[in-house]
């Protein structure tokens, strides 16, 4: 059996392949497009998969997509409704796109499958997982682990921000989630947006500022302490109220409100070049540690309801690596699995997850391997006879080593030399966390060298078509 994941229309947009329930390919679109977590259709992404699984079209039994698009509707109209008359211009504004287009996502997707290859009078069967379905299954069918806990976090799916389910053979059932618009991923994403970063891209980067921040500092104190008391109530379970009265991501499309915030804190939104000043250094560390504290009160709560000594983890909120060090410090389960691809990318393999085992009836393979994913080396490769001809082609000065010691030799000679290295072997790695396939390698005692390479800037705080939120109903349909 062979069957399709597709993620599209938001961000990450990957395409995966399945066939028998080993993960033959799967990469995401931006590898391809070169636009950075890419939202289109993953037209080229899913034409390696094809390509490399030696598949047609025709040879797919499914394509699974990640999310359902009605329940995603019915949360846009439930959330406008209920903050009217607010958000009346992002209303206006979404409308038009939905009616038009994402109402009608099976035609669409029909049509982007024949832009590959013709589909002819034999369409591959569409299904619909629901969004935090493929996140769970994303993790859960990935690991090595006969039965486990299963806890997933992000911005939003269709409403749900976070889930708990239970793993156990083939099935995969859901125990506990939280609804839109309380939630872990955007109220990380407030904090990376106030912090002059760009949502759904640079929350890493918050992530990365944390450590520069002091515990010590009375302003760490102030900013914790806020958050914990006026924008949020943290329950002793994990779950979260956000109040609304300082966000605006149910109706508009900023995260928060500039003015609510800067009277709240006592200091504006950082610029996107402005310095990186102490007081932004506490903020990312407040809200770092906060993050923590919540995704520990999590898991003690997915063991208590599971009583699983293993925990599988996904969502874009799992690829907060800092937090997930603290989880196993703390030693709630004996045992971790993180999907590498932990956003909206991995949902592409976990639609399709979904459908071999919870649609298909497909028993969960008892694995001889640390993980199903081959170490997250699903992408292309290329060989040394398709290399050497773009190197000629594009004048780039190469030597080829004799052996492997003449090749680290001189790549720990150019590292130590202050040299960046861009390393480059064997397939892409599938996920945003470099591997050692595609890997930028420099001397971390060089304090100049987090300045070499300057990323290009999108505009922060943007939100992309954000999904709304509220609490629920629809569907109780897998698929």
């Amino acid at each position: 059996m062979n069957i399709l994941g597709i993620s599209a229309f938001y961000h990450d947009a990957a395409a995966a392949i399945l066939r028998d329930g080993e993960v033959i390919a799967a990469a995401q679109e931006e590898r391809f497009s070169r636009i950075k977590n890419d939202p289109a259709f993953p037209l080229q992404a899913a034409k390696f998969c094809l390509h490399y699984a030696g598949l047609s079209l025709q040879d797919i039994d499914a394509v699974a997509f990640y999310d359902k698009p009605f329940l995603k509707f019915e949360r846009l109209l439930e959330t406008y409704y209920s903050f009217a008359p607010k958000g009346l211009l992002s209303f206006l504004r979404s409308m038009p796109v939905w009616i038009k287009e994402k109402l009608f996502l099976k035609r669409i997707l029909y049509e982007e499958l024949g832009k590959i290859e013709p589909l002819g009078r034999k369409k591959p069967l569409l299904l619909f997982p629901a969004h935090h379905l493929s996140h769970a299954a994303s993790a859960y069918y990935a690991s090595p682990f006969p039965e486990a806990a299963v806890l997933t976090l992000d911005g939003v799916g269709e409403w749900a921000t976070m889930s708990m389910s239970k793993g156990d053979g083939k099935s995969l059932t859901l125990l506990k989630q939280l609804d839109f618009p309380h939630s872990l991923g955007l109220l990380y994403s407030a904090f990376t947006y106030y912090c002059g970063f760009t949502v759904n891209g640079g929350e890493y980067k918050l992530m990365g500022l944390a450590p520069y921040g002091n515990r010590e500092s009375a302003e760490y104190a102030r900013i914790t302490e806020v958050i914990k008391t006026r924008l949020t109530d943290i329950k002793e379970d994990g779950s979260l109220f956000l109040r609304q009265e300082y966000f605006a991501y149910a109706t508009g499309s900023r995260m928060v409100k500039d003015g609510v915030w800067e009277a709240l804190f006592g200091f504006p939104r950082r610029g996107e070049d402005a310095p990186l000043d102490p007081v932004y250094c506490d903020m990312a560390l407040a809200i770092q540690d906060v993050t923590e504290e919540i995704v520990v009160r999590l898991a003690r709560e997915t063991k208590r309801i599971t009583g699983s000594g293993r925990l599988c983890m996904a969502g874009g909120v799992a690829l907060n690596c800092v937090a997930n060090g603290r989880l196993q410090r703390e030693g709630i389960f004996d045992e971790l699995f993180i999907q590498p691809a932990a956003g909206d990318a991995g949902g592409a393999l976990g639609a399709a997850y979904a459908a071999h085992h919870l649609y298909f009836g497909a028993e969960k393979e008892q694995m001889v391997t640390a993980d199903g994913l081959k170490g997250s080396y699903l992408g292309p490769e290329f060989s040394l006879t398709e290399i050497l001809p773009v190197a000629r082609k594009y004048g780039v000065d190469h030597r080829r080593m004799e052996t492997e010691v003449e090749l680290m030799e001189e790549t720990a000679r150019l590292i130590a030399d202050g040299n960046v290295v861009g390393w480059f072997q064997g397939r892409m790695e599938f996920g945003p966390r470099a591997l050692g396939a595609r890997s930028i390698l420099a001397d971390p005692r060089r304090p100049e060298m987090q300045k070499k390479a300057q990323p290009q800037h999108q505009e922060p705080g943007r939100v992309p078509a954000l999904r709304a939120g509220g609490t629920g109903g629809g569907s109780g349909e897998l698929f």
